[in-house]
């Protein structure tokens, strides 16, 4: 499964990602932060599970977890590589 998406909906008043990154359970956060030496982004990852009728999510990976967070987050960098900002 692929799927990209931007801004997802939160709580109201929350900071949302600029952009995420999704492969299977596998998802990549991509959050803008302004700075005086102009844009600079940073990713935070995490798996989803299912835990009864919940759905939740760790930053916690098994073994089988590893290679899709590697292809998560070579597209997180691809994205950020994209934008012209970070330098």
């Amino acid at each position: 499964m692929l799927a990209t998406a931007t801004a997802p909906e939160n709580a109201p008043g929350r900071q949302r990602p600029v952009h995420e990154v999704r492969l299977g359970a596998i998802k990549a956060a991509i959050w803008r932060n302004d700075t005086a030496a102009g844009p600079r982004h940073n990713v935070t990852f995490s798996r989803l599970f299912r835990d009864a009728e919940q759905w939740r999510s760790t930053e916690s990976f098994g073994r089988d977890d590893l290679l899709l967070l590697a292809k998560v987050a070579d597209q997180a960098h691809s994205w950020i590589l994209a934008q012209g900002h970070d330098q």
